[in-house]
């Protein structure tokens, strides 16, 4: 009897001893998994926190660039009456603007490829009976693809002075719808033929979106300058070089051959080759 009383006494013991121990065990694993808890909800708002500051860190990267881009697409020009382009803000004085006229007939890729390896842009006049014919319309294109853009400078070369009101519209809109068939957009500048605009003329450049652009000065037309080496040196060295002075050429061989030293002689006197597209259009 004591016998059984004591085995008895004894596996109560041990019973309540393995509750207890199994409770604080329970209670230890229980610490263990919320302190686990505390420690991963600790990590993840750490990687929050890191996420943040690298967001962070990313907009204030893209601000700048925005930034940047906003700059420089600030640097706008603006054509005065007399025929230069000017700064509207901080921007480099020093420049001149290269006009191509009479495009695209024997030369104007080839110019055009010429100043592409130059780093110099410039504004392309065509004539719209150059681009009555696949080869015309090719070479279009590919003037166009090297990133000039196109100027209108009528159809047939006439002067506007000396023509009625209708044959001005046909000599300017025929151009404008033959540009934009082949490139998919039209021209952004008119260049009259000699420079003679007429009131009706304007006032269609206006109506069809273009700014009016005319020169300072060109040589490639005298005889005197049909050789490569007397164009370069009138060109570069003209007493009517100053800053914001549109330069005259035209699609010709004598051009062609002396456009490459035109441009770096104008380079070497510190001179900017503008990119037509930051002159400002007020006709957009």
């Amino acid at each position: 009897m004591r016998f059984k009383e004591s085995s008895r006494f004894h596996l109560i013991l041990f019973c309540s001893l393995f509750i207890l121990l199994s409770a604080c065990g329970a209670t230890s694993n229980e610490s263990t998994s919320n302190d686990g808890t505390k420690k991963n909800e600790t990590a993840s708002d750490s990687t929050e926190v890191e996420k943040d500051i690298d967001e962070e860190e990313n907009d204030v990267d893209t601000d700048v660039d925005e930034k940047k881009d906003t700059e420089a697409k600030e640097a706008v020009y603006k054509v005065t009456p007399e025929w230069f382009v000017t700064p509207t803000n901080d921007a480099n004085e020093k420049v001149v603007l290269l006009t191509i006229d009479d495009a695209p007939d024997k030369h104007a890729v080839e110019m055009a490829k010429t100043l592409k390896g130059l780093d110099a842009p410039a504004i392309f006049f065509v004539n719209g009976h150059f681009l009555q014919d696949e080869e015309g319309r090719k070479q279009l294109q590919e003037i166009n693809e090297l990133g000039f853009p196109i100027g209108n400078h009528t159809m047939t070369h006439t002067d506007l002075t000396t023509i009625s009101e209708e044959e001005q519209k046909e000599e300017i809109s025929e151009v404008n719808r033959l540009v934009e068939e082949i490139i998919g957009e039209k021209p952004k500048f008119f260049r009259a033929p000699f420079g003679k605009n007429t009131d009706y003329s304007k006032k269609l450049a206006e109506e069809e979106g273009m700014l009016l652009m005319n020169w300072m000065y060109g040589y490639d037309w005298d005889k005197e300058y049909q050789e490569a080496d007397a164009l370069t040196d009138i060109m570069v060295d003209s007493p009517l070089l100053g800053e914001g002075a549109i330069l005259l050429m035209h699609d010709r061989d004598w051009t062609n051959d002396a456009l490459s030293d035109i441009v770096t002689g104008l380079q070497d006197k510190g001179y900017e080759m503008l990119d037509p597209l930051l002159i400002e259009n007020v006709n957009e």
